[in-house]
């Protein structure tokens, strides 16, 4: 069977890697939006999931192959799960990730620190069907350690360990993070959809 090729709706670097890491053990090519070109797709969605299904829609019908997007972002208790869908603007707004840390710590110093991540995967075909899969990771908020990961890997500690995201080796992550139980409930149909 030759090689399916699957595009994946982002064009950030750590992303790209982390899903083309997942789906290693599949026959299958993964293309970035950006390799193909495909414009970016603004979020104009209010949750992870309806961000999520614009994105793979929209390259989807644009590359005319079968896409994969995936929204996800940091919930923080203490400031009503916020940043949430915004994770990243916030760390834009903030002047870069290292900055939006210190402005989170200060924002839960002396207060709940706990927070999740939150990972929404789409799958969309270009005849429009479409179905999605979510995951989530509950930890703690600490200060940055760590130089693995990206985004906000070197604040979050995940419950039941004593190392943050960017301390953890990239398989020992991708078993527990949000993105990995995401991708997981997704290769779980992802045969079917190679046989379609």
């Amino acid at each position: 069977m030759p090689t399916m090729q699957l595009v994946f709706a982002s064009r950030n670097p750590g992303k790209i890697k982390e899903i083309q890491d997942l789906l290693r053990p599949f026959d299958v090519q993964v293309l970035s939006a950006g390799e193909l070109d495909v414009p970016a797709v603004e979020e104009t969605g209010e949750t992870f999931e309806e961000n999520a299904l614009l994105k793979a829609v929209a390259v989807s019908k644009a590359s005319g192959l079968p896409a994969i997007a995936d929204d996800s972002g940091l919930c923080v208790h203490a400031l009503k799960d916020a940043p949430g869908v915004h994770t990243a603007r916030f760390a834009e707004k903030c002047g870069g990730y290292s900055q939006a840390f210190d402005a989170l710590l200060k924002e839960v110093a002396n207060k709940d620190a706990s927070a999740h991540f939150a990972c929404v995967i789409a799958f969309a075909f270009p005849n429009g069907t479409t179905q999605t899969f979510s995951g989530r990771v509950d930890g703690t908020l600490v200060p940055p350690e760590g130089m693995d990961g990206f985004g906000f890997d070197p604040i979050f500690m995940p419950n039941g360990y004593n190392m943050t995201f960017a301390q953890m080796p990239a398989d020992e992550k991708n078993k527990i993070s949000h993105r990995g139980q995401a991708v997981a409930a997704f290769l779980e149909k992802f045969q079917d959809f190679i046989e379609k």
